[in-house]
């Protein structure tokens, strides 16, 4: 594979994969996701934490097919100006798909179609509506794209009324050019966090920073408030990992006992809950971090 941004730093001992002990809910997950011929971004993404998650009975879904519009230079999705059609079929597969599992709570996600006039939204209020008709005691978290901002697409999200609505500023102002795809951008990703709140106050969102690019602390900090700024009520910070030689390579590992002093201070500003660790990802433990809040 060529390297095409050049080499990478050796990963430190913490990140190292320890393993996890496979058990027959893994393999169920496993089977539910082969079965279901939707794609995950646990697979598609390389996600360090799938054996974790599968075996505790959490999978993320990535609906709208495995091919995106955007190419954003950390992430390992296949992409193309114009991916495959939609399958129209794809909201009833992922209800079936859900009978088989005893779930509390589900994530879903999806890749970016900027190739389509609505982004998609109409597809995935779909597959929010069918899980709560026909799931009702499964509480949903989606982790949507940008949809250029347009505020009608976000709306259709919002009316669909999912427990939490995730969009990921991913890193700093900064870098953000350098990291994201020419038509995201930072503030569009703060004005879509905005508008959700302004659609329905009582909605909960949620953000997530990556970190390796070369950031600094303070911009560390300032991105943080400028989340609370918009309302966000949950946070993840985790630590960027290189899926292949294609993607940016990283600049720094954050040690854990950093991660540990964001927590705390994200805490401080106002959060509802935070989780920063090394392997935190978008989606890490949702149902987990959604039950402490909710709790408290």
């Amino acid at each position: 594979m060529k390297n095409k941004y050049g080499k990478d730093l050796p990963a430190p001992d913490w990140l190292r994969f320890r393993g996890y002990t496979l058990n027959k809910t893994f393999n169920v997950v496993r089977s539910t996701v082969n079965d279901s011929k939707i794609s995950t971004v646990c697979e598609e993404a390389k996600c360090p934490n799938r054996t974790e998650c599968w075996s505790g009975g959490t999978a993320t879904f990535m609906l709208m097919g495995d091919t995106c519009t955007r190419s954003c230079k950390f992430c390992s999705v296949n992409t193309a100006l114009k991916p495959p059609p939609l399958n129209i079929n794809e909201p009833r597969l992922l209800a079936e798909a859900l009978k088989d599992w005893d779930l509390e709570y589900i994530v879903i996600t999806s890749v970016d179609r900027d190739d389509l006039a609505d982004g998609g939204s109409s597809h995935l209020a779909k597959c929010i509506n069918i899980i709560r008709k026909s799931h009702p005691q499964i509480r949903v978290e989606i982790l949507i794209p940008d949809f250029n901002g347009n505020k009608s697409d976000l709306k259709r999200i919002v009316n669909a009324a999912p427990d939490v609505i995730s969009h990921n500023i991913e890193t700093v102002r900064r870098l953000s050019p350098k990291v994201r795809d020419r038509r995201a951008n930072y503030d569009q990703s703060l004005n879509v966090l905005y508008v959700i709140k302004e659609l329905n106050p009582t909605s909960t969102t949620k953000s997530s920073i990556m970190l390796g690019f070369g950031e600094n602390h303070e911009e560390i900090i300032e991105t943080m408030q400028d989340l609370i700024e918009r309302e966000v009520d949950y946070l993840t910070i985790g630590q960027y990992m290189r899926p292949s030689l294609k993607q940016l390579p990283v600049k720094e590992y954050i040690i854990p006992e950093k991660f540990e002093k964001y927590h705390l201070i994200g805490m401080e500003m106002g959060f509802k809950y935070v989780v920063s660790k090394p392997l935190a990802r978008s989606s890490y433990k949702s149902g987990e971090i959604s039950n402490y809040s909710k709790n408290k």
